[in-house]
């Protein structure tokens, strides 16, 4: 099947909050695809779902063919060893080396002898170029290096299926373009499926293969970041193009200014 993961129909809510409504959503083998949107619109959500950390009200999901299924934890299990996770921030084991970091999804899904945990692990950080650094602790290491040593930890188990949360988060300008190249190389590499949660305009559409438009849970555009660039639609152009106005009101919504005035100069 030409597709990794699919959505359809799928409907969240946390209570009577409705936070995604109605997405149908492919994600192809091999591809990079881009799921963006602002705060608060359901984005990570979706990521929470596919890894099955909590269920949709209705629709389904699926991963290489398999129903996304909570209520059954050995089977989720087995799907998860699949799938790689970069968290936003890292989220590195603070009391751990960089090395033990890596090696801890080896340890906790695999059976392999030390010797060959230490060598994949050697591996994976030289692919991210943290190989020397093996040894040292996350509070050693500057912030764009924690993030490329947790993006070696996501991809220790060669997942088919790789999903970032807003990789480039507080990354200085160097620091968020080598995570991005390195996104694109690893995915390549590993002939793995990326999906990649952002905000960041430039560094995701340099990567990117096909994105997704959320806005209040729904899915209100997508196609390739060509077409995104020269979207006409109010909600896509105002966030590619960073417009302070548009579907996304700079003001919070309430009475007018004018309003405000007239009933003080009435007081």
């Amino acid at each position: 099947m030409p597709n990794l993961v699919e959505i359809r129909d799928l409907h969240f809510a946390y209570g009577d909050r409705s936070i995604l409504s109605g997405l149908e959503m492919d994600f192809p083998r091999g591809k990079v695809v881009a799921v963006m949107g602002g705060s608060g619109s359901g984005k990570t959500t979706i990521l929470r779902l596919i890894g099955g950390q909590v269920r949709a009200q209705r629709g389904a999901i699926s991963v290489d063919g398999q129903p996304v299924d909570t209520r059954d934890t050995r089977g989720l299990y087995v799907m998860r060893r699949k799938m790689g996770m970069l968290f936003q921030h890292g989220a590195l084991f603070t009391d751990l080396s960089v090395f033990e970091n890596v090696a801890f999804p080896l340890r906790e899904h695999t059976d392999l002898p030390e010797p060959l945990i230490r060598d994949l692990v050697l591996l994976k950080l030289h692919a991210v170029g943290l190989r020397n650094a093996a040894q040292l602790k996350p509070s050693e290491i500057s912030g764009g290096m924690a993030r490329r040593v947790a993006l070696a930890r996501a991809v220790a188990l060669d997942p088919q299926l790789i999903m970032y949360d807003e990789p480039f988060a507080g990354l200085d300008p160097i620091s968020m373009g080598v995570t991005a190249n390195l996104i694109r190389r690893l995915n390549d590499a590993l002939g793995s499926t990326s999906i990649v949660v952002s905000h960041d305009v430039h560094e995701t559409f340099h990567i990117a293969d096909y994105v997704y438009f959320l806005s209040q849970g729904k899915i209100v555009a997508h196609g390739t970041p060509a077409q995104m660039q020269t979207s006409d639609h109010p909600y896509v152009k105002q966030f590619v193009h960073a417009e302070a106005d548009g579907p996304v009101p700079f003001h919070y919504p309430g009475r007018s200014l004018a309003d405000d005035l007239m009933q003080e100069h009435r007081k």
